[in-house]
């Protein structure tokens, strides 16, 4: 290659590559987090997930929020699963996109979808904000699924069970798409295939799962995406 071709060659790439970290980046992330009171004390959990605005050029995509569902182990072999999903009469996904925007702006703290990487502080999630709870008997099979109602913990997990709180927080994007941890910034949280390996099937396991809890996805919405998102 003559040489006078690499330095605009390079340059070339560079601007390509940021062009694709612009358009792909987080509009913002957010953490997740469920707290339940049990006999043996506070059980929770939480994790973090990326929201992506449309920043492509044709517009014709849509904001898509990437994680996964959140697990919390109540001990003694319960488990309550906050799924990326709200119901609104049937099962939809989108509501996961302004978890957080919609909880700081209930509390008051009014902002822009532009302006959520700039907000700090964790807010409670509440009311028809908080994603669909399930639970399995046995994590194993899809099948053993149940809803569980987040204002009568005790009536799928017995006396003493309570939720005590969902809650946002915003965290930092990080130096997306290095944003592996520590000073880089958090990253995605995985984890839920582990809790649940039938979602690593081609099968429609997670279609199975959502019927057994009672939930009936939309037309065009795939299953799996109200356990995990790529």
């Amino acid at each position: 290659m003559n040489s006078k071709w690499v330095g605009p060659l390079g340059l070339l790439a560079v601007l390509v590559i940021g062009d694709q970290i612009r358009i792909n980046r987080p509009g913002h992330k957010y953490r997740l987090t469920v707290a339940v009171e049990t006999p043996e004390g506070i059980k929770s959990a939480s994790g973090v997930m990326a929201v992506h605005p449309d920043r492509g050029y044709s517009r014709r995509g849509q904001t898509r929020t990437k994680g996964d569902a959140v697990w919390v182990d109540l001990g003694g072999g319960k488990n309550l699963v906050a799924l990326m999903a709200h119901i609104d009469q049937s099962l939809e996904l989108d509501g996961m996109n302004y978890v957080a925007l919609r909880a700081y702006n209930a509390v008051g703290r009014k902002v822009s979808f532009n302006e959520m990487s700039r907000m700090t502080g964790s807010v409670p999630v509440t009311g028809t904000l908080m994603p669909v709870l399930v639970t399995f008997a046995d994590p194993a099979d899809p099948g053993t699924a149940h809803g569980v109602p987040s204002d009568d913990l005790e009536a799928a997990f017995g006396k003493g069970f309570h939720l005590q709180g969902i809650s946002a927080e915003v965290v930092p994007n990080g130096l997306w798409p290095l944003d592996f941890g520590g000073v880089l910034g958090e990253p995605v949280t995985r984890g839920i295939e582990t809790k649940l390996p039938w979602l690593n099937g081609a099968d429609d396991s997670a279609g199975r799962a959502l019927a057994a809890a009672g939930l009936k996805a939309g037309e065009g919405i795939d299953p799996r995406e109200a356990f995990t998102r790529n």
